[in-house]
């Protein structure tokens, strides 16, 4: 009983990760569209983010001398990566199909496994691969020619690579003897990230003005700072949160597949709130894009006998970031690794793991890194 009230708590929980991180790209669209550079909502909500986070990120100050590499990959590709290709797409094309592109993500660790480090996938994955790289045909609507914003889809993609390069440095950037607290790390990432921002988007030329007044939101006139603040106390500070604790809560796969409703969530609320509609051929192909990398998130690769495995893997931080990155001792997609731990969380000899068993990159890295 008291089981079944942990995993549909930590369902409403990963419910509530996946609908604020697909509002982020709907809150901040009105206002790049108002006159806000997309780098500059980008600094705003991660430089917002970061603030509300600095008690975290002192009572997990040891993470610099231990963890560098990792904090460092972190704020650079899963916070100022994704978010700055993600916002920097949405000023070219609809909120639903910048982020149904990044769904691509899961397809490009499986890529990389397969052809960089020469592991075996299994043959689902390579059906999930095929899958995303059909529906994200269909989305962009490849027979259009060039009506359709190429350079809104590169940014796109460009999204999704920083979220599989995320992927990768978090099966490298973790160990079981020394686990970084993920909450800590989200902390540190943040900081991270504003420091690149800064160089990068220069705030100072930013035209807050627009702050100050009101902005158009599918016809109607919302205050801009309201918006802001949606962006970063809700889809950002409140995604990541609970995207972590939903995790510890449910298995890192069942988390991955409720993350997977945040591109659905996203369209939702585009085509409600900023009237963005989309052709029945993108619908079916952000459709086959889901169902690839839902299927690619969870069918991990074929492990050698010894060492670190990284899995399909989910979409991130933010907009968006999930589980990925197995050891052999870890828990595989076929239910059963290496120790014998089934999905159910339960091992050969009955036993339940406590939830500060998890790996670190199981606790990390629920739903988004991304948007």
């Amino acid at each position: 009983m008291q089981a079944s009230r942990r995993g549909s708590a930590g369902l409403g929980i990963a419910l509530v990760s996946a609908v604020a991180f697909g509002g982020s790209g709907v809150a901040a669209k009105p206002l790049i569209e108002a006159g806000l550079d997309p780098l500059h909502v980008v600094w705003l909500r991660v430089t917002g983010a970061a603030l509300v986070m600095l008690p975290l990120a002192w009572r997990h100050r040891s993470l610099l001398r231990r963890k560098p590499a990792l904090l460092t990959g972190f704020g650079l590709l899963a916070v100022a990566g994704v978010q700055t290709f993600y916002f920097a797409s949405l000023s070219r094309i609809p909120v639903g199909v910048a982020l149904l592109i990044e769904y691509l993500a899961p397809a490009l660790v499986l890529g990389y496994i397969r052809f960089v480090q020469r592991r075996q996938v299994t043959r689902a994955a390579a059906v999930g691969v095929v899958l995303a790289v059909t529906g994200l045909a269909c989305v962009v609507e490849f027979w259009a020619g060039l009506s359709f914003d190429v350079i809104g889809l590169l940014l796109a993609l460009g999204g999704a690579c920083c979220q599989a390069c995320y992927f990768v440095l978090s099966d490298h950037g973790a160990d079981d003897e020394d686990r970084a607290d993920p909450l800590g790390v989200i902390a540190y990432g943040l900081i991270v990230g504003t420091l690149a921002l800064t160089v990068v988007a220069r705030p100072w030329g930013m035209d807050a003005s627009v702050l100050a007044g009101e902005v158009d939101m599918g016809g109607t006139p919302v205050a801009a700072w309201l918006l802001l603040a949606w962006v970063v106390l809700i889809a950002t500070v409140v995604a990541y949160v609970t995207g972590v604790i939903s995790v510890r809560k449910l298995s890192p796969q069942v988390a991955g597949v409720v993350a997977c409703l945040e591109a659905v969530i996203a369209t939702v609320l585009a085509w409600v709130l900023l009237r963005e509609h989309l052709s029945l051929p993108q619908i079916l192909g952000g459709a086959l894009v889901l169902a690839g990398a839902f299927i690619a998130q969870s069918q991990a690769p074929k492990a050698p006998s010894a060492g670190p495995v990284a899995a399909g893997g989910a979409v991130a931080p933010g907009d968006g970031t999930t589980a990925a990155g197995r050891s052999d001792s870890g828990r595989s997609d076929s239910g059963r690794s290496d120790s014998g731990r089934s999905d159910s969380g339960r091992s050969d000899s009955g036993a339940v793991p406590d939830e500060g068993e998890l790996p670190a990159e199981h606790t990390g890295q629920a739903g988004h890194t991304g948007p």
